[in-house]
């Protein structure tokens, strides 16, 4: 558990290291203002000055931003779900004898969690992370449909 937390920590160490700084390309010179995110009188918010600083990667940030406020989404709603005290039947972890329904609410509910399941969860972020839902994709459309249906025509998916 001790090398795990060590690991955790060092990895998210890595997050706040400055990063090298690359040749700037000219292919993105600036943030078209008529996009999403811009406001009549101020143009796009950026308190930071990463536009100026660092106008190549700012695609990418929007993407991720995209990306997790969908994941957040379903998150929040399953957090409802399980508030309103809607539970699968079955067990969680059957040789901990541990049901979904003994999970407690809140933040409590991740201790009752079993490191096993807690690993498992980790390495399906991973492959969403990763694989189904790569940050490398900044059209926001990772075909996973919309309720089900998946939408053939382009003008009606804008």
């Amino acid at each position: 558990m001790k090398l795990l937390l060590a690991s955790v920590l060092a990895g998210s160490a890595a997050a706040f290291a400055p990063a090298a700084q690359q040749a700037a390309s000219s292919s993105l010179n600036m943030v078209n203002e008529l996009e999403l995110g811009a406001t009549a009188p101020l143009g796009v918010f950026d308190p930071l000055g990463w536009l100026d600083n660092e106008p190549e990667s700012f695609e990418r940030r929007r993407a991720v931003e995209r990306k997790h406020g969908r994941i957040a989404m379903a998150a929040m709603v399953g957090v409802i779900v399980h508030n309103n005290g809607i539970h699968f039947d079955g067990y969680l972890s059957p040789s901990a004898n541990l049901k979904f329904e003994d999970v407690p609410q809140g933040v409590d509910g991740i201790r009752a969690i079993p490191t096993a399941g807690l690993l498992q969860i980790l390495f399906f972020f991973a492959l969403v992370e990763l694989a189904w839902m790569p940050a490398s994709d900044y059209s926001g459309d990772y075909g996973v449909g919309w309720f089900g249906d998946d939408i053939k025509n382009p003008e009606e998916k804008a």
